[in-house]
């Protein structure tokens, strides 16, 4: 695995764009449609963002999707860059921003593993569903804490590893749903289709397997690279922090019907997790 299979994955599938019709040609009403499914659907997000103290604050944000999130936090006060890996998503959010006439410091294509600012630039860094797709984790929280001022904070939404949706859908209901359709395939969906012919390439078992698994279901069956988190898991992966906040939203397990209901802060698929710099953590040594 390695970021130009990344990069070319999500260059090609923007995050979010098939989950509404609109055509994107159509640019105002494109994002204004995609934001009222956005917070339609995960509506734990505004109030999310409103426990972060953005206004005036210098703030990074790594991965950027639409730009739904960035329009939310320059509108909160903050002084805002972005950085995507993807020319597709740094196109769409220059082209959102200059839409709406909002203010930004810079937005830069590039790689959370060489993040292109100096040291000690960033009051706040924020990533919403983007750091559990990178496999170089350890250098990419190295990276952070560099750029982050030594009282800064790095505010981040993960995949949870004790959720419904990873211990119960991916794991066992999509997994078995998978193999009867491999045995018996008829009816099949597009989805599951695709899936099938991904599994035929490699073998149904070696398909199956959870470390591959995982990344298939979590961004579509071309997805190269998700991983699941958990309080240990972010203790291991981001050592040059430490944790000052979790909690867990958005309770999703498809193909159960569990959307709206109760339950999330225990089994929600959304982790999100505050963290502040360890002295010294992730800067040049004189």
């Amino acid at each position: 695995m390695n970021e130009h299979q990344i990069e070319g994955f999500w260059q090609t599938h923007p995050c979010g764009e098939t989950l509404i019709g609109q055509s994107f040609a159509d640019y105002k009403r494109f994002f204004d449609e995609y934001d009222s499914f956005r917070y339609s659907l995960e509506s734990h997000i505004p109030k999310c963002l409103d426990q972060v103290p953005f206004a005036g604050q210098s703030v990074l944000e790594i991965g950027l999707g639409q730009g739904a999130d960035s329009e939310s936090i320059i509108r909160k006060g903050a002084h805002w860059n972005g950085l995507d890996l993807t020319d597709e998503s740094v196109n769409r959010v220059k082209l959102r921003l200059g839409i709406k006439n909002l203010p930004y410091g810079d937005i830069k294509k590039g790689s959370v593993l060489e993040i292109p600012w100096p040291e000690n630039t960033f009051d706040i860094v924020f990533s919403h569903g983007v750091l559990h797709h990178v496999p170089d984790i350890h250098r990419a929280q190295q990276e952070i804490s560099r750029v982050l001022k030594p009282t800064g904070q790095l505010v981040i939404m993960l995949y949870a590893k004790y959720s419904l949706n990873y211990l119960v859908s991916i794991s066992l209901l999509r997994r078995l749903g998978l193999a009867l359709l491999y045995i018996f395939p008829s009816g099949k969906s597009p989805l599951y289709a695709a899936h099938i012919q991904q599994a035929k390439q490699i073998g149904l078992l070696r398909y199956l397997k959870m470390k591959n698994f995982i990344h298939r279901n979590t961004d579509g069956p071309g997805n190269p690279y998700s991983k699941v988190y958990s309080r240990r898991l972010i203790r291991k992966d981001f050592g040059d922090f430490q944790i000052t906040k979790l909690h867990k939203e958005f309770m999703h397990a498809p193909p159960l019907p569990v959307h709206g209901l109760g339950g999330a802060a225990l089994l929600g698929w959304h982790l999100w997790a505050h963290l502040r710099p360890l002295k010294g953590a992730g800067k040049t040594v004189a």
